[in-house]
This record gives structure tokens, sequence and C-alpha cells, in this order.
């Protein structure tokens, strides 16, 4: 009886799921998860992004269940647990979802290289994680691995034909075996969670899956900037986890209308990313172009825009939205991104590291490569491209909406006056307890590019 273990990693899904599709092929099927000890006791374990996982592996388990089937989970090193099972059970197979960062290509290295020791195989499947498999484009010419700028790999990716989208398996057969129980928040991560975190799971995917391409998407185009309005998916969290398939959503979005065409746009940056990282996997932590900067430390600048209190009500709103939901708009994100890198002159990595540490979608490669392009040291063609943040509070929060709603001090004051309150008489100000301007935007910023440029010349 052929036996083979459907690995999950980022692809906690039934629902167009290559790995498990496969898997669920032979005979037998060991659905697995594994809590590694490689990822708890490392930096990236949060625990909001905790909370969501747990919330994934319930459902999860429940959508495998109504296959005949169960999660099993593991707790451990990975290699270890999956070794464990093709022993027990005489596996002649492992399915694996291909992904890019340095440790996910360590893992499946090292998986490989145990499992050829067994005469196990290994099969990696591509377009789980993303739509397109990361290495597949490259620029006409030849000697060059990847694409570096968006505009001509989106031609390109616009051009692939997407695998069909595959069903759950209707059944699932598995060997005698002991499920182990699934984990609770505090077992996987310890530690205060944001407030208002989104539910997870594949189940609160597909529903907001479905209301997004049956309703929202058709406005994304001329609503997706809007702070007040959120007007976006908010599905980066189940794209992150694989609560959803980037190519499912990708065939339900189609392209009848500019919003789902501007959104699919938005899916193949995310691919772009990846495809930079699978090529420059030490771009997580340097420099993709570097520009010499030497970047200023102050850790009394790094608090205030970490707390949101800075004193410039855009910037705060957006990072009090990150504390009390474990998510940020996306326009937002690049607000206090260019503040923290082009107008503080902080090190893009504090950013990037502060991210991590809250939000529940912080996916690598999209993480580390947006702080880069903001930062000006990744793939943006205008390395110099500065966000004013009045200018953009006036754009896309004209109302001032989205500053009242996490920014209660600020809550009494009327209209867009509410993104310049130290126009407001002294003692008006005070009795709101908002903090000032930790810089002024006429003298602070431009004082730090000098700095920046006096930094480059003096190399």
């Amino acid at each position: 009886m052929a036996v083979s273990i459907a690995l999950f990693t980022r692809d906690l899904r039934v629902h167009d799921n290559p790995v498990l599709a496969a898997a669920a092929g032979d005979d037998q099927c060991i659905p697995l998860f594994v809590l590694d000890d490689a990822i708890l006791n490392g930096p990236f374990n949060r625990p909001n992004r905790a909370a969501f996982l747990v919330d994934s592996l319930r459902d999860l388990d429940q959508g495998l269940a109504r296959a005949g089937g169960r999660l099993v989970v593991r707790r451990g090193r990975l290699i270890d647990e999956v070794l464990t099972l093709v022993r027990e059970h005489s596996a002649r197979s492992v399915h694996v979802a291909a992904d890019v960062s340095a440790f996910a290509r360590r893992r499946e290295d090292a998986l490989r290289e145990a499992l050829d020791r067994e005469n196990v195989d290994l099969h990696v499947h591509e377009c789980s994680i993303t739509a397109v498999p990361p290495g597949s484009l490259t620029p006409s010419g030849g000697g060059k691995d990847h694409f570096a700028v968006f505009t001509p790999y989106f031609r390109r990716w616009s051009e692939v034909t997407q695998r069909a989208v595959i069903r759950p398996p209707r059944r699932l057969s598995l060997p005698a075996l002991r499920a182990g129980g699934l984990p609770a928040v505090e077992e996987i991560c310890a530690g205060e969670r944001s407030p208002h975190l989104a539910a997870g799971g594949e189940g609160a995917g597909r529903r907001l899956l479905t209301r997004w391409v049956n309703r929202d998407v058709r406005e994304y185009e001329h609503r997706h900037d809007d702070l007040a309005g959120d007007g976006t998916s908010r599905l980066s969290p189940h794209l992150h986890f694989g609560t959803v398939s980037v190519t499912e959503l990708l065939d339900r979005t189609g392209s009848a209308s500019s919003g789902a065409q501007a959104f699919t746009r938005q899916l193949a940056w995310r691919d772009f990313h990846h495809q930079v990282l699978a090529a420059r996997p030490e771009c997580a932590t340097r420099d993709y172009r570097p520009r010499g900067d030497r970047w200023r430390r102050s850790d009394r600048d790094f608090t205030a825009w970490r707390e949101g209190r800075t004193g410039f009500p855009i910037v705060d709103a957006a990072m009090r939205q990150l504390a009390d939901e474990g998510w940020m708009h996306n326009r937002a994100r690049l607000i206090v991104a260019s503040f923290l890198t082009k107008t503080l002159y902080l090190d893009w990595r504090l950013g990037a590291r502060h991210f991590a540490d809250l939000l529940v979608d912080a996916d690598t490669a999209n993480n580390q490569m947006n702080w880069q392009w903001s930062a000006g040291t990744g793939t943006d063609t205008r390395p110099n491209r500065i966000l004013n943040p009045l200018r953009q509070a006036e754009r896309y929060d004209p109302g001032g909406d989205y500053v009242r709603k996490y920014v209660p001090e600020l809550s009494g004051i009327p209209g867009g006056a509410v993104h310049e309150p130290w126009k407001l008489p002294r003692h008006e100000l005070q009795d709101t307890g908002y903090p000032a301007r930790i810089v002024d935007l006429r003298g602070g910023a431009e004082r730090f590019k000098d700095a920046r440029e006096e930094s480059k010349t003096s190399r």
C-alpha cells in the first residue's frame, strides 16, 4: 500500500492545494504539520501570527475531516518528525510547497538529503505559494537570473497561462496513527496580541474571497488608496499563510473590470518580490542596491515612530492601526516607511523588524523588499522618492476620518484640520494630550537629507 506525506507549511488549505492533491493520489495520505523548533525558537515567531496560525490549523483539520482525514501535528525538529513518520508507515514520498526564503530553501535541501538516505522521493510543488514559479521568468538576452524592474516582469507574468484550480480531495485515507492535539496559542508563542486581530483559517479566508470577487473588487482601482474607506481585500494574511490560494484568487478575480485588473497587478507585485528574493536571498537583511547610506541612530525618534507618537497624525494613525489590528492599510505602509527612512533617515531594517513583530501578513519577501523599495535601496527606479505625510494625508484621508479612528486624542478636531493639530491654539493642543512633532518637515527632513549626502560623499 502506497503511503505519502503532505507536509503543510504556508499552504494551510484543502482547496486548490497541489501538495495535498498529489499526496492524496496514493492509497494513504498523512496530512502533516510540524511545529518546527527552528521557527518556534526564532525571532519570526510572534504572538499575532501564532494566533492566526492556531485558527488556520483548526480550520485545516476540519476541512480534512470532511474528506475523512485528520491533520497530524507533531512538535520538534521538522526533519526528525518527517523521518519518524516515513519509517513508521513506510511512506514512499513526501510532498511540500516550494518557497523562496533562505530558511525555506535550507529546509528543503536538508529534507531532500535526509529522504534520499531513506530512498524516499521529495516532491516540491511550484505554484502553491506564488502564481508563477519565482525562477521561471528571466529577462530576454540572457545573463540575468531575475527581473529587477517590475513593469517588464509584469508584461511577461501576464502572458503566463495559470495552472487550473484544483478541487479539494473527496476522500482521504490515513494509516492508523496518533493525530496529535492541535496547539493553543500559548504553546506556540506567549505574549500580548493585538486586540482586534482578524480571524484566521480557510473558512474565514474563503468568505473574504467570495465577498471580494463578487462585490468589492470592481471598485478597487478607485478605492484602494482611500484610507478611511478601506477598499482593500484584507486577504494578505490569508495569502501569507496559504489559507487562500493566489491561483484561485486570480482565477475568480478575472479581468472583466478595471478594478480586477488593478488588483491582479498587485498580486503580480507579490510574485515579483518573491522572484527577487529567490535570486538574492541575502536581501532579507542587506541592501539590494546599496546607496552608501549611513543611517542615523535615534532611539527617541524610532520609539516615537513605533508607538505612533511622532506628532504627524497620519503616521501615528497608521502605526496605531498596526498595533491594534496586526494589519495596516497598504497606502499607510508606504507613508510610514517613507517617514522612517526618508524623513527621519533611520535604517529600513528597524522598520521591517517592527512590522515583522506585529503584522500577521509579514511575508519575508514582501516585507523586506517593500521596505527596501521605500528606503531607496531596493528595486524602485526612483530611489530618492519621498512621500510627504501632509500631502499624503490631504490626498488619501481628506476628511480625516482615518486619523480620528485611530488617534482618539484628536477625535474632536473636525475635517482635514486634524492633520495639522500644531495649528491649534497651544492650550487646545495641550488639552488633547497629543505630542508635538518630532521633526519639522521644512527643516528636519532637509537637515537629514544633507547628512545623508555628506555620508555618501565622504566615503
